[in-house]
């Protein structure tokens, strides 16, 4: 009996032996997919970095290409009024004929950029506005950048959600009506399609601290305006390359990280204007060095 019992021991030991030997892959298993779960969680994963067309709005719209190719930025925000240049006589706008549609669609292929986003627009009539929807829906954009009438908020808000295409205020400088993110939310309030174009560099020529004015803005935030200013609180402050002025960029890409946005970023470099490609070009490494450093 006592050696049955003996026999019997020993085997357990065996299989519980194997049984932990067994389990600790697994566990290593399930720590490697949590580490993949955090990285998936990473909004800046899905950030794209853009270029505003006003960059180069003395540039006409194929050329203004050419030079965001250059620095090898492929998403951009398209900006009504930029002359199409080429063989093309037309405006970038709600006025475009078929033949100029179809030829900007070609180049923008040819290249491999893609228009997320124009703006900044400010229809006179909700029938304009449809036009802008309808042209935004042909060329596949995510949201419209806009300043819209108080008067308008409610069809604009119905608009943007039968389009399926988001409305983003933006944020000019003192005394325009959206200077502050108060007033942003205020137009927010109620209309779950229209939220922020957050131009960081017009909050701080409004003495405004682009951080706090993204953490009362999270989760409304569809697209942003990268601007750095060499002045605070000055509403014709100039220009400057991102990362050389006064704003904190590394703190204003945190706050984006925490606040959950997954939009674009859009470089607006207002100075320099001729010969901006290399500023365009510094920002977007100092964008990836800064983005890379995010906690």
């Amino acid at each position: 009996m006592k050696k049955i019992v003996s026999s019997f021991s020993f085997l357990l030991l065996i299989v519980v032996f194997f049984t932990q030997c067994n389990n600790q892959p697994q566990q290593a298993d399930t720590s490697a997919a949590k580490d993949s779960t955090s990285a998936t969680n990473d909004v800046t994963r899905n950030w794209k970095l853009g270029v505003q067309m006003w960059t180069f709005h003395y540039f006409p719209f194929v050329t203004a290409l050419d030079k965001v190719d250059s620095a090898g930025v492929k998403f951009i925000e398209a900006f009504p009024g930029q002359k199409l240049g080429g063989d093309m006589k037309g405006e970038f706008g709600i006025k475009m004929d078929d033949s100029e549609k179809a030829k900007i669609k070609q180049l923008l292929q040819s290249k491999g950029i893609q228009i997320v986003a124009m703006g900044v627009i400010t229809p006179s009539s909700i029938e304009e506005w449809k036009k802008y929807f309808d042209l935004a829906k042909e060329f596949g954009l995510s949201y419209i950048t806009a300043e819209p009438k108080k008067d308008e908020w409610n069809q604009v808000d119905s608009l943007a959600g039968v389009y399926g295409i988001k409305i983003a205020i933006h944020d000019h400088p003192k005394p325009n009506m959206y200077w502050s993110p108060d007033s942003v939310l205020a137009a927010i309030q109620g209309h779950p399609n229209i939220g922020s174009c957050a131009d960081v560099g017009h909050w701080s020529r409004n003495g405004l601290n682009p951080v706090d004015c993204i953490k009362k803005l999270a989760g409304h935030i569809y697209g942003v305006h990268l601007k750095d200013i060499k002045e605070f609180n000055k509403t014709d402050a100039a220009d400057t390359v991102v990362g050389k002025g006064i704003n904190d960029f590394p703190a204003i890409f945190q706050a984006l990280k925490d606040a959950g946005f997954s939009g674009m970023l859009s470089i607006e470099q207002e100075s320099n204007w001729y010969n901006s490609v290399p500023d365009v070009i510094n920002t977007k490494k100092y964008f990836e060095e800064q983005v890379a450093k995010l906690k």
